[in-house]
C-alpha cells in the first residue's frame, strides 16, 4: 500500500532524512514515533508531497508521489500537525471547499461533508465560525478533512492533540474502525495512544530508523518478567544473596542506598506468584521489607532506550535482549562496589561531622 525507499532530506548541509525504509500493509495502523525533530513531521510531509525529497521513493497505492503527484494524492488524507483550517471560515463552508478543493464532484459534496462531520461528530457545530471553536473541535475538523473523499491511506501527525479524555477516545474508536478499510500511518508522542491502536511501531530519531516491529511481539517481550522495586533494612551483600536463592528470580539489580541499613532494589522475577516467596525468605533472614511495588518494561522504557542509542536496531526484541545483558553487568558492578554497612556508617558519621 505504502512503500518508502531510503528516503533523504537535506536542508543546507543538515541531513534532515538519513536513508528512511518502511512499508505500510493495507489495513494496518503504524505507529511513527521519535523525539521532537527526530524527522518524523519530514517524512510524513514528504509522504502527502508537501515537500520534496532529496533522493529516495514514496509510492502511494502504486504511485510515485513525485512522478505522479496527482494520482498517489488522491490517494491520501492528510492531517498535518498543525490542522491546515481557515479560521473565518464556517465549519461546513469549510469542508464544502475542502471537498472541492480534492475533486470531489458537485453533487457528491453535500453527502460526502454530512458524512465526515457525523463520523467526527462535529455536525452540532457545523454553522460556527472555526476561529470560535475549541482546540479540541479544530483538531477534529482537520481530521473530518482528511477523510474527504474516503482515501485508502490516511497520514495522521499528532491527531489527538488538544482533546479532551472522552474525545480522545472516540477518535482511538474512530481510527480503529477506519483499519478495516484504510491503511494508516499516526504519529503521536502519546505511547499509551500508540499502543491502544497500531500493530506496528516505527521509531526514529536524528533521522534513521531505529527499530521496526509488531505491537504484539514488543508486548510479548516485555510481559517475560515483573520488576518488583524493594526497599529492604538490613545488609544489601546479604539481601541480594538470598533474594538469588529464591527460585523464579531472573536478576537483583539498580542497588541503591538509602541511609545506613536501608536500600532499595530492582529484583525482576518470572511472574507475580514468585512475589510471595521473595519476600518470605527476606522476612525469614530478619531482613525487614519496609516498601514494595511492581513494575512491567513498557514502551515508554523502551522508547527512551532506542532513541539514545547511536546505532540502528531492526527488531525491538533485540533491544530487549540487549537491555537484559547491561542490567546484569550493572548488578555483577553493583556487587563489588556495594558500600559495606561499616562503610555506609563511616560515610554517614564523616558527613554529619564535616556539617
Amino acid at each position: 500500500m505504502v512503500e518508502i525507499q531510503n528516503l533523504t532530506k537535506y536542508y543546507g548541509h543538515k541531513a534532515a532524512l538519513k536513508g528512511v525504509s518502511f512499508t505500510i500493509k493495507e489495513n494496518e495502523v503504524l505507529g511513527f514515533l521519535g523525539p521532537n525533530g527526530a524527522g518524523k513531521s519530514t517524512t510524513l510531509n514528504i509522504m502527502a508531497g508537501v515537500i520534496p525529497s532529496t533522493s529516495g521513493t514514496v509510492v502511494i497505492n502504486g504511485y510515485d508521489i513525485a512522478q505522479q503527484p496527482v494520482k498517489a494524492k488522491r490517494c491520501i488524507g492528510f492531517l498535518p500537525e498543525i490542522p491546515p483550517i481557515y479560521p473565518d471560515m464556517k465549519v461546513r463552508e469549510y469542508l464544502h471547499f475542502a471537498a472541492g478543493l480534492k475533486g470531489i464532484p458537485a453533487v457528491k459534496r453535500k453527502s460526502e461533508v454530512e458524512r465526515v462531520m457525523e463520523r467526527l461528530k462535529i455536525t452540532d457545530v457545523q454553522k460556527r465560525l472555526i476561529r470560535n471553536l475549541s482546540k479540541g473541535y479544530k483538531q477534529r475538523v482537520g481530521f473530518a478533512q482528511a477523510l474527504l473523499g474516503d482515501p485508502p491511506v490516511l497520514i495522521l501527525d499528532e491527531p489527538t492533540v488538544g482533546l479532551d479524555p472522552t474525545q480522545l477516545m472516540e477518535v482511538r474508536n474512530i481510527i480503529l474502525d477506519l483499519r478495516h478499510n484504510h491503511a494508516i500511518i499516526l504519529s503521536s508522542h502519546i505511547l499509551g495512544e500508540i499502543s491502544a491502536v497500531c500493530d506496528r511501531i516505527v521509531v526514529i530519531n536524528h533521522g534513521e530508523i531505529k527499530a521496526d516491529d509488531t505491537i504484539e511481539h514488543l508486548e510479548e517481550s516485555m510481559e517475560s518478567g515483573t520488576i518488583l522495586r524493594l526497599k529492604v533494612q538490613g545488609s544489601s551483600r546479604e539481601v541480594s544473596k538470598v533474594a538469588r536463592g529464591v527460585e523464579g528470580v531472573v536478576r537483583v539489580g539498580n542497588i541503591q542506598f538509602v541511609k545506613t541499613g536501608v536500600y532499595t532494589y530492582d529484583v525482576e522475577i518470572q511472574d507475580e506468584s514468585i512475589r510471595n516467596a521473595l519476600l518470605s525468605a527476606l522476612l525469614q533472614r530478619g531482613l525487614e521489607v519496609l516498601e514494595v511495588s511492581a513494575e512491567k518494561k513498557n514502551l515508554e522504557q523502551v522508547f527512551v532506550k532506542l532513541v539514545n542509542q547511536p546505532e540502528k536496531r531492526t527488531s525491538l526484541k533485540d533491544l530487549l535482549d540487549e537491555m537484559a545483558e547491561e542490567d546484569a553487568a550493572e548488578t555483577n558492578g553493583a556487587e563489588e562496589e556495594t558500600p559495606s554497612e561499616t562503610d555506609s556508617e563511616d560515610s554517614a558519621e564523616s558527613e554529619t561531622k564535616e556539617d
